[in-house]
Order: structure tokens, then sequence, then C-alpha cells
């Protein structure tokens, strides 16, 4: 299929990415990558990225999963393990900005894929592995999940802290893949940020569990940030067994009391004003986290005496932050989404209809513009290749020997 989507625009319009990664976190960076302009070439085996096959039409290899991470993206069927393949995506990266891959290191060194490889033939070459743990170390050669990170960086050892019956678990969410995928997008914009001013590409090294751990510390390491330490392990505000949202008269709702002014205006409501100078729990915010507990419930006895929507107008009216607790399904209901237009619906080869998400920043001197559809397996094969340089005669024969598959 010929691609007729628009020319791309945006802050990164003329940067392309050779993107070998798959699953979550490399391909949520690179979709950043796309959605601000950069032509985002994603590397599939034969049967695609095994992500497209979670979900609803996953039979037809274009589940939600998948489609969450892959718009503004061309799909190349290449079979690395051949050696013609190898040869595609080495001529492929003579004209590249990026390289990007997700599996250990040790996979692309067998297959001759390194960065000193690759950089003989474009100096140019920015050269990114997301992968689990910094290769210096014991845990090198490990591979890494999302869940396994949870537990490495002590995210189950505080959901069981905070939790009543102080039970593990994992956050329901894929944080880790997609925070380091967050991280990713910025180390690769960086890159091509410091080749403008010197010319050349580089190896850059993105491990999830090293990304991770100030990320979960920077709230955890709480008194052992000091030598020696100045109390225990932990945010006491973040890990209490009461931080939920709060029951009111006839549902819920989440509100933060946490500024003096917050807490000043939420007793001011409640007619109890003089508490704020009299009740030292109340008295900075180094007392109130030390009463988290207390103070959380505290606020939950009293928003149980009105309903949600008398709480949300009165603590809007005193600028306490406030906010109705939503479901998935009242999520894509949300008026403010709904004001600027988030979520639209395109049509998507292979599948119909499909809800979009917008570009959540927004630029005023260089739009990103043109968007395309997540692909199917292999739809930009051939226009790619003959990019590189192949001749129509080439394609076929990487087509009949298997190399490539040129999607519909």
């Amino acid at each position: 299929m010929t691609d007729t989507a628009p020319a791309r625009s945006g802050p990164l319009a003329g940067v392309r990415i050779i993107d070998v990664t798959a699953v979550l976190m490399g391909p949520s960076a690179t979709q950043m990558l796309g959605d601000l302009g950069a032509d985002v070439i994603k590397i599939e085996p034969p049967g695609g990225d095994k992500t497209r096959a979670i979900g609803p039409m996953g039979d037809r290899r274009m589940g939600p999963i998948f489609l969450s991470v892959n718009r503004n993206k061309r799909s190349l069927v290449l079979d690395l393990k051949a050696p013609e393949g190898r040869e595609a995506l080495f001529r492929l990266a003579e004209t590249a900005d990026v390289l990007t891959y997700n599996v250990r290191p040790a996979a692309m060194a067998r297959l001759g894929l390194t960065y000193e490889a690759l950089s003989e033939r474009n100096p140019r070459l920015i050269y990114v592995g997301m992968f689990g743990f910094s290769q210096r170390g014991r845990y090198a050669p490990s591979p890494a999940f999302d869940d396994l990170i949870q537990a490495a960086t002590g995210v189950t050892a505080a959901m069981a802290a905070s939790s009543p019956d102080g039970s593990a678990g994992f956050v329901p969410l894929n944080m880790m893949d997609r925070s380091v995928g967050l991280y990713g997008f910025g180390v690769i914009a960086s890159a091509l940020y410091a080749r403008e001013k010197t010319g050349r590409g580089q190896r850059v090294d993105v491990p999830m569990f090293e990304t991770m751990v100030p990320y979960v510390l920077g709230d955890h390491l709480y008194g052992h940030k000091y030598q020696p330490a100045q109390g225990g392990f932990g945010y006491p505000r973040i890990l209490s067994t009461e931080r939920r949202p709060f029951r009111t008269k006839d549902a819920q709702v989440c509100c933060v009391i946490y500024q003096d002014h917050h807490w000043r205006a939420f007793l001011g409501i409640l007619g109890m004003g003089e508490l704020y100078d009299t009740d030292p729990r109340f008295k900075n915010i180094t007392s109130r986290t030390a009463h988290a507990d207390e103070l959380y419930r505290f606020v939950e006895t009293h928003l149980a005496e009105k309903t949600t929507a008398e709480w949300q107008q009165l603590l809007k009216d005193a600028d306490v932050p406030v906010f109705p607790v939503h479901t998935f399904q009242s999520v894509l209901e949300d008026g403010h989404l709904q004001d600027i237009g988030f979520f639209r619906e395109e049509d998507v080869p292979g599948i119909g209809t499909m809800r979009e998400t917008a570009v959540p920043s927004e630029w005023f001197g260089t739009p990103p513009e043109g968007y395309r559809p997540p692909p199917t397996v292999g739809q930009h094969s051939a226009e790619v290749l003959a990019e590189a340089g192949y001749s129509v005669a080439e394609i076929d024969r990487l087509v009949q020997s298997g190399v490539t598959r040129v999607g519909a």
C-alpha cells in the first residue's frame, strides 16, 4: 500500500529513526518522536511485533496495545537473521539519524548490528539501546520486564507498605516500560542536539533498572538521603494506608489538601479555622507529613457529611485541588478533554474506526501535523526499500526469499 498520509511537520520533521524495538518500552519512545514529526521506520519480523496479537483484533494483528504505541510510523518487514535482511538495515542506517533497539545488547552483537559496525557506514548515527540493566554490572545479561523492574526497584514493597493488609502487588500499569520509554525519548532528543554541536553520532544505553531506581527512591529514600540516616525509608504521606479517594455522603472525591493555604481554607469551610493555629498537627508541612494517617482520616470523616457535588463546589471556590474519581469510561466523557478535542476517530486500514488521542504537547511555532495511523505488517516495506535504493526486481527477490513482506 502506498502511504498517502500528508507530509510530516513539527520540530523533528526531517529526522529519520530506524526503530528496531518491540512491545512497549521502545515503541512508546519512538511514537513520541513520530508524533513530533520524525520519520519512524518500524522494523518488524515477518510475523510482526508480538503485541499486535494482544486483545481485540489480535487475530488481524492490530490489537489495542499495539495501536497505543505505534502511530506515526512506517512498517518495514526485515528478517534480521538473514544476511540480506541485515544488509538492508545497514543500507537504511546510512541515511538515518537514529537507530534504537530494546533487545539485550548481546542479541544485537550476535546479529552483527553493533554501534561500531553501523557507525562505520554512518558516523553521524545515534545508536540508542533500551534494555534491562547497565552492561557494566552483574545483571548485564539478564532479561527484564515491567513486573520484574517494579519488584527490583521497590515498587512492590511500597505497594505492600501502603496496603491495609500488607499484601504486595504491582501497579496495574506498564509503568516501568512507559516511563523508561519517556526517558528514552528525551535521551534521543538530547543526543540529536549534541550531534548538532559535534557533528558525530554516539552510542547511548538507557537501562530500565538504573533509570527507575532514582524514580522510586526520589520519594522513598527519605531519611536515608542523609549519611548518617536522619530517619527511615519511605515518604509517609505517599505510603499512608489512608491515602485514597475520600468517601462522601453519596460517592467519592479526590482532593489534595496539602499546602498551608489549602488547610486554612478547608478548616475554614468546616468552621474550625482556629485549629490551624492551635493544633500542632496542622502547623506546617513537616508536622502534617508526620501525622499523615491521622489527617487523612480527619478529612474523610468530614467529607462524609456532604455530597461529592457539594464538596467539588466548596473546594473549587476555596482553590483547593479537587477532581472527580473517573472510571475509564468517564475519562472518555470528560468535559475538558472534549473542549480541546483530545479524542478523535480515525479510519485505520485493516480494522476500521479507531479512537485516537491527541499529541499532548501543544506547539505554537512548529506544530506537528500529518497523522499516520498505526501500520499493518510490512505496509511500507516496498516504499522504504525503494527509498534505500532497492530496485523493484531486488525487492521482489527479497519478498520471494522471505526476507521482507509487502503488506496491504
